[in-house]
């Protein structure tokens, strides 16, 4: 109490002074650095709140405008140095001292300086202090005024303010995007471009874009390896332009690995969340964020933490793992908010969670917090709960009740599909007239996503209304027919590449491909010159999609490529690939187009993704094209062994899918580059898969086994379901002799194709060996709609290589396109059977 008296005396004696002097200019400038000092370092030597409350109510009278700022950057430091569990920003806030500076804030505006203006900003709102405030709009108001001079540090910190306060598209922030725009030339501050380019990253147009992200490169150069916040920062950017951006990513993702000892849960969650919606894959990433949110599982039982963890580590956790975190979750779930529980059903949706207690624990935890979500939020859930196998009728049918009251109050087209689909996956997924004439109203504004999603929901009710055996209405056919209309509108009228792209990268939908595809590629064909290397990736996986063959599209493509290879990624040229292989088509420049992809890949092949290098290997293959490096590379023990590590951390169905492609490109390369001796080592695996089923025949299928049957001449003539020594399936075999006569099976000395359930050998021999002497094996395929392009009956990729393999095998391939037999000239039986004559024997009627 005493030194709190000593220091009143002293402040008194000090006014007393200040008084004496008589000049307002001598009191400004004489006697204000004569005390400041000592203020501002008791405020630095502050260890708590009380004491710099305790400061500024014994000091509010004299305090400047340095002294405030000292003050909330002291008071803001004691909150950081906190974990969230003990922050307490709300009592700060509350406390009447606190009123204190804020008030007195308010009359030191004018002479703050800029740096001091926008820090007093920043830390004023990270204890949430209403943008409606006085404070926050005087503060801001005097920032626009001085903008135009601010230096790039204090305007980046100027931009995070109007950032959160979710001003994205305001004029504000339209002017600092102007002003680094003007000045991207002289900027050398990588961290405060990278705060500048999060914050305008929804104002900037295509190719400020790309001068943003060259100016990025340039300073990465010089970008010290610990700096993990700048590298958060450009992925997040990345994120909120949707540009899968390889140079920048990698650089990013070599900085997050160099510094994964100081990566918290929360870093690791969001770069984890950022790198799913850019579809950027880092295995080496992966298995070591993976280790280290597993060690974390002990750590944390608070909700807000433990949600974090549940959702980043939950979809790749080990059974194990996977136990322990679904057992906490179920212990917290009472105390989860609105927001965590939303996050949880989606991790468990990604778990493929059968867990029905937890299911049902997540559901009520959402249904008691069903009235405060979004329509997209209600969309996320309801998608979740059906995946989930949820089943509640209380649940969904407040659900639907709450959707359609936003139905009825939505204007805007892209929340009113995001109703309606989530209305259509429901149980009872009718709309009544008033919601259908909403939906029509708003049809001339649609993009294609947006009609994309209302089609989607159309063709679900139409599906329920065929499973529930209920008539389906005109009503939904003419809303089908108005959604035709507007979409081939829309795409008739584009006259912009990248606009178009914008719309298109996400369509995949059933209605898109029966009822766009045509003028889709037409549009794409009309628009090709803007094909470039920013887009040619992504415009090749899109025609991977579509199954349409455009020659002319896939011609522009090669060329795009081989000019501008030297700024295309290498991560980029599968995607460029695909559509060649699937669609089976080799350009005019085959040999420079695939050999400058390898170039390009060449130096890159030690580093790329596993699972890449496998589709890649793959996709080649179909094309008749193995480029040795690449085989060697995939054929090495240490890369099969980092497979089989990524391959532990992938959902189920991609991890088969995975490996059925690399025991097809060992296939490939055993048959046809037995030079290259690398061993088959595929046996147990195809075993594995095809002792449990190798599927059933279809009717068409059925038809042509008992025709084949009576053209051969008996049952026994004919053998059906078999595998080849390579395992490939088989649907029909017969032998002929070297007469043209059928051999049936039993006699002589025929050796069969290997049978599920049969004895498995190692050694795999040629067929044909076992074979009399000028006797041949024939294997018959019935080829259905999806082994063709779809606007040509041209075959793709996969069923031409399967025949390519049974020749080099010793087989007579006959495949039987089902255009052909389904044909008007072989709607009677003789005809199809004369059909299997001409193929079989070379002649017509018997």
């Amino acid at each position: 109490m005493k030194e709190n008296t000593f220091f009143l005396d002293s402040s008194s004696i000090n006014m007393f002074r200040l008084r004496t002097v008589g000049a307002f200019s001598w009191r400004m400038f004489q006697f204000r650095p004569f005390s400041c000092e000592p203020l501002i370092i008791q405020l630095n030597k502050c260890i708590d709140e009380e004491q710099i409350f305790d400061l500024i109510e014994r000091n509010k009278a004299t305090l400047s405008e340095k002294q405030v700022e000292c003050a909330f950057y002291n008071l803001w430091q004691l909150q950081k140095q906190k974990t969230s569990l003990l922050k307490n920003v709300a009592c700060v806030k509350d406390h009447p001292q606190f009123l204190t500076l804020h008030n007195l804030t308010t009359n030191k505006i004018k002479l703050m300086n800029d740096d001091t203006l926008v820090n007093v900003l920043y830390i004023t709102q990270q204890f949430a202090v209403e943008a409606h405030d006085p404070l926050i709009q005087a503060l801001v108001t005097e920032a626009w005024k001085r903008m135009e001079r601010f230096d790039i540090k204090v305007l980046s910190t100027f931009s995070t303010c109007l950032a959160d306060q979710h001003l994205y598209f305001s004029p504000l922030m339209g002017k600092i995007a102007n002003i680094v725009n003007r000045n991207l030339e002289t900027i050398q501050d990588l961290r405060s471009l990278s705060v500048l380019m999060v914050s305008i990253s929804s104002l900037i147009s295509q190719h400020f874009q790309e001068q943003l992200l060259n100016k990025t490169e340039i300073l990465f150069d010089n970008l010290s390896s610990s700096e993990v916040d700048i590298a958060k920062r450009i992925v997040q950017f990345l994120k909120n332009v949707k540009y899968r951006y390889y140079p920048l990513l990698e650089r990013c993702n070599k900085v997050f690995l160099n510094n994964m000892n100081h990566l918290d849960l929360d870093s690791i969650s969001k770069i984890l969340g950022w790198y799913h919606f850019l579809q950027f894959h880092s295995f080496e990433f992966m298995i070591v964020a993976k280790k280290k949110l597993t060690q974390m599982i002990p750590l944390f039982d608070h909700p807000a933490s433990f949600v974090k963890l549940f959702v980043a580590l939950g979809p790749v956790a080990e059974p194990e793992e996977k136990k322990q975190l679904k057992s906490t979750i179920l212990l917290i779930s009472e105390e989860l908010t609105s927001q965590q529980a939303l996050a949880v059903v989606g991790a468990m949706e990604d778990m493929e969670s059968r867990n029905s207690h937890l299911n049902k624990k997540i559901a009520s935890v959402l249904h008691k917090h069903l009235d405060n979500y979004k329509p997209i939020e209600l969309l996320k859930i309801t998608q979740s709960l059906i995946f989930l196998h949820f089943q509640s009728k209380e649940f969904f049918v407040k659900l639907r009740k709450l959707l359609l009251s936003h139905l009825k109050v939505s204007v805007r087209p892209s929340e009113i599909s995001i109703l309606v689909c989530a209305i259509s996956m429901l149980p009872s997924p009718h709309l009544d007239e008033s919601a259908i004439s909403r939906i029509e109203a708003v049809l001339p504004q649609c993009d294609l996503n947006d009609l994309n999603d209302f089609a989607t929901s159309v063709l679900r009710w139409i599906q329920y209304d065929h499973t529930h055996m209920s008539s389906i209405t005109g009503k939904q056919l003419k809303l089908l027919r108005k959604l035709d209309h507007y979409g081939h509108q829309r795409l008739q009228q584009s006259n912009n590449l990248d606009q178009l792209w914008e719309e298109l990268k996400s369509l995949k939908a059933d209605w898109f491909r029966e009822s766009l595809v045509e003028e889709t590629i037409a549009a794409l064909q009309r628009l090709m010159d803007g094909i470039n290397y920013i887009n040619v990736a992504g415009i090749a996986s899109f025609i991977s999609r579509t199954n349409y063959l455009s020659t002319l599209l896939l011609d522009r493509i090669a060329s795009v490529v081989i000019e501008q290879i030297e700024k295309i990624h290498p991560f980029s040229i599968f995607a460029v690939i695909l559509p060649y292989s699937i669609l089976n088509y080799d350009p005019p420049q085959r040999n420079e187009f695939f050999g400058t992809c390898m170039q390009c890949l060449h130096s890159h092949l030690g580093t790329l993704d596993p699972l890449m290098l496998v589709f890649l290997g793959f996709s080649l293959a179909t094309l008749e094209y193995f480029p040795e490096d690449l085989l060697k590379t995939i054929f090495n023990i240490k890369f099969l062994a980092r497979l089989d590590s990524q391959l532990e951390i992938l959902p189920s169905s991609l991890r088969t899918r995975v490996q059925f492609r690399l025991m097809e490109l060992n296939r490939a390369v055993c048959l046809e580059c037995p030079e290259l001796q690398i061993p088959w080592f595929h046996d147990r695996f195809c075993q594995q898969q095809y002792n449990k089923d190798i599927g059933s025949m279809n009717g068409a299928q059925l038809q042509i086994s008992k025709m084949l049957a009576e053209v051969l001449g008996g049952i026994n003539c004919v053998k059906t379901s078999l595998l080849s020594p390579y395992y490939h399936t088989i649907e029909f075999e017969c032998i002929l002799d070297k007469r043209k006569k059928p051999i049936p099976y039993g006699s002589h000395n025929i050796t069969l194709g290997k049978l599920p359930g049969m004895y498995w050998e190692s050694n795999i021999q040629i067929v044909g060996s076992s074979l009399p002497p000028g006797a041949e094996r024939i294997a018959f395929e019935f080829l259905d709609s999806k082994a063709f392009c779809r606007n040509i009956p041209h075959i793709k990729g996969k069923s031409a290589m399967k025949k390519r393999h049974l020749e080099i095998l010793g087989y007579r391939v006959i495949q039987i396109p089902h255009f052909e037999w389904n044909s008007m000239a072989l709607s009677q039986k003789d005809a199809r059977l004369d059909y299997l004559r001409e193929r079989i024997f070379g002649i017509g009627k018997s």
